[in-house]
């Protein structure tokens, strides 16, 4: 399963403060944390997310899916902002919002 996260105008904003690498460590990390909690299993390709800045998506394989999807990522975008929030200095709402592809 492939989900697109898709990071919101504010977002964009923050993740410009990172490079690309910076932020294919965050996800990564991030992901893995939530795993182990989760029965799910994930991976963020880094030939699809090259640009994650200029896209403004970070693509997310995911495999033997047996959680809420939603669920996941609602966590993982709670997550992410944390990092995010201490390089712009500043409040984030949502960062980002999921689509789901089969």
């Amino acid at each position: 399963m492939r989900i697109n996260v898709k990071f919101t105008p504010k977002g964009k904003v923050a993740v410009e403060n990172f490079s690309n690498d910076e932020l294919l460590e965050i996800f990564a990390r991030y992901l893995k944390t939530l795993t182990k909690k989760y029965d799910i299993e994930v991976d963020v390709p880094h030939e699809v997310n090259n640009n994650i800045v200029a896209d403004g998506t970070v693509v997310v394989m995911a495999q033997n899916v047996n959680c809420d999807v939603d669920t996941f990522f609602k966590e993982l975008s709670r997550d992410i902002k944390v990092p995010l929030k201490k390089r712009l200095g500043g409040k984030l709402d949502n960062v980002f919002k999921t689509e789901v592809i089969e």
